[in-house]
């Protein structure tokens, strides 16, 4: 895109690439500007796999979505949401239950004024501006508590953003803070980039913490991210790789699990 679209907001400076919409490159969505995707170019440089590892995480978000769904889940906070492509929490949720509330947060505010866009015709559906290190803050706006009813069950997903907070102790402080506002019942969702020693994933990790980027990335081991659910029960099949979390039948665990470099669980609050 060369012209500003009219819902992109006039103080986004479009020369600097965003996590969000290079996330949006990845899936094949169009919410992305040249310097997302030349920055995207250079991660698929070296990890070309990159899309295919970005589309695998939307199957996990989908699934995960499924089993909350079925298990009596009908409220979920998306936080570090991206922009809502195809498939995203509110389409999954809400086919399996069209009473469903969602409110999607994300600090990137090309994000979250496309979300609005998007949602615009959805009253069972939000997206706030917020940055998911700051749980008082988000936690505490209107329009989430609008949506949501804390005195109820809520799902609380990190899908494929907690590589962006580098500190471990802030991470899981942040985790405890948002699960502690939530009632008995309610769930953690995480999928997590790990580099499993792979030097693939070493190069894309510095290609992101030498960017302009205001995000540095994180890769975490397995160890460190089961440690991030805390004191929360692990749903069978505990923290796997992503293709390997309830696959929708064992023909679509592919073969080669292994070159999938991040892994994924659900954790539930007792």
């Amino acid at each position: 895109m060369t012209d500003r679209p009219g819902w992109v907001p006039a103080d986004v400076d479009l020369t600097h690439p965003s996590v969000a919409r290079v996330y949006d490159f990845y899936l094949g969505g169009s919410h992305n500007f040249a310097s997302d995707r030349e920055f995207a170019q250079k991660v698929m440089a070296v990890l070309p796999s990159v899309p295919m590892l970005a589309q695998e995480n939307r199957s996990f978000l989908r699934r995960a979505v499924s089993y909350l769904c079925a298990a009596g889940i009908d409220q979920f906070l998306d936080l570090g949401s991206g922009i809502p492509t195809v498939g995203n929490v509110h389409e999954v949720a809400q086919q399996a239950n069209p009473h469903a509330q969602i409110v999607y947060v994300d600090h990137d505010p090309v994000a979250v004024a496309h979300s609005h866009s998007l949602l615009a015709d959805n009253d069972r559906a939000a997206a706030v501006s917020g940055d998911l290190c700051d749980p008082g803050g988000v936690l505490a706006d209107p329009v989430l508590r609008t949506h949501l009813d804390f005195d109820r069950p809520v799902a609380v997903m990190m899908v494929a953003v907690l590589n962006f907070v580098d500190d471990d102790q802030h991470a899981a402080a942040c985790i405890a803070e948002y699960m502690g506002a939530t009632a008995p019942g309610s769930y953690l969702v995480i999928s997590h980039g790990s580099a499993d020693g792979r030097q693939d994933m070493i190069d894309m990790q510095e290609i992101y913490n030498r960017s302009r980027s205001p995000n540095p990335v994180r890769l975490r081991s397995r160890e460190e991210i089961i440690a991030l659910f805390g004191d929360l029960t692990l749903v069978e099949p505990g923290v796997v790789r992503m293709p390997q979390w309830r696959p929708d039948s064992p023909d679509d665990l592919p073969p080669d699990v292994e070159i999938y470099p991040g892994f994924a669980g659900v954790g539930r609050r007792d």
